[in-house]
């Protein structure tokens, strides 16, 4: 039986922005219209919607690539039982979503942005991100106020306490300078965040001095440090990662953007479970990553998945940001 575009269209939707299993969408379809449409079949429905949508996404890339600004994250899903990872690269107006079995290095060049990328990436700060040397790094200072929030808390430690309020307040600064129209803060500004930074670290560091007989070695031999410690020591020595969002008005404060993207995969696995195959991983991250671009730049996404299936695809606009 041949099925027309609409109907492809809601089965392309059910499963991709709703999430909807495959059972759960035959079962559907003939509730509604009374047609017994196999999973099967459903299933080519998704996988013709993300062939078609091949040329759409390498436009995608090409635009995220070219970015001045990216966000990029990384989350653990199960394929077929198996733990993978869904990797994220987003804009204001882009988004890209590459499923694969490894987390770091190998992962995130199979996505194919990163080693091309030359903007300023912001990130959480995982090691596998700084490998990338022709690009900047602007870490994510929500993660930072989350882990202050935990050394004040739990060790009760007063500078954490400080440097909270002092990012808060040069977040604020930026936001003012740039509600005045303007494009930086003035030099004595800067200047004085730098000056507070530096005491911070420093009353940081005189909280969390080396015990007298060193620090403590895990069974491997590694030096076990204090998260308190390790917090501080990272903040001291990637200064101008944090404070990038101060000096170049483009990177924003934190990297909510790309978070806010891959939320929709705990979603999924919610309602859906795992992926029971690679192929259905990638075909889902294909149609969301159009879906998602689309959304972005003001398109619904049923019409969008509409033109899929009727020959005229809306196409996304790839102006860097």
């Amino acid at each position: 039986m041949q099925y027309g575009p609409q109907v492809r269209q809601l089965a392309v939707y059910l499963r991709t922005e709703q999430f909807v299993p495959y059972e759960r969408s035959h079962q559907f379809m003939f509730d509604l219209f009374g047609v017994r449409i196999s999973t099967g079949t459903l299933q080519n429905m998704v996988k013709s919607a993300s062939q078609r949508l091949q040329d759409a996404v390498a436009t995608i890339k090409t635009g995220l690539i070219a970015s001045e600004v990216g966000h990029f994250d990384e989350s653990g899903f199960y394929v077929s039982g198996k733990r993978h990872w869904l990797h994220v690269a987003s804009t204001p107006l882009l988004t890209f979503y590459y499923p694969h079995e490894k987390r770091g290095r190998k992962g995130m060049d199979a996505a194919g942005i990163l080693p091309e990328f030359r903007g300023t990436g912001v990130h959480d700060g995982w090691a596998a991100y700084r490998g990338y040397q022709d690009s900047k790094h602007a870490l994510c200072n929500a993660h930072h106020l989350r882990e202050l929030t935990a050394v004040e808390e739990k060790d009760e430690q007063h500078w954490a306490y400080l440097f909270r309020i002092f990012l808060v307040s040069a977040k604020h600064a930026v936001a003012q300078a740039k509600g005045e129209g303007n494009t930086a803060l003035s030099a004595e500004k800067r200047l004085q965040i730098e000056r507070i930074y530096t005491r911070l670290i420093e009353a940081g560091l005189r909280a969390n001095l080396e015990p007298a007989g060193g620090w403590p070695r895990g069974k491997r031999g590694r030096v076990k440090k204090t998260k308190a410690r390790n917090l501080v020591e990272r903040l001291a020595q990637h200064r101008a990662e944090t404070l990038t969002f101060v000096y170049d008005f483009k990177v924003p404060f934190d990297n909510n953007l790309a978070e806010r993207d891959i939320r929709m995969l705990k979603v999924q696995q919610k309602i859906s479970g795992h992926f029971r195959s690679q192929e259905g991983a990638e075909q889902f991250c294909t149609i969301r990553s159009y879906t998602s671009t689309m959304r972005k730049q003001g398109v619904n996404a049923w019409a969008a998945l509409g033109s899929v299936f009727t020959g005229d695809l809306l196409l996304p606009e790839t102006i860097p940001v």
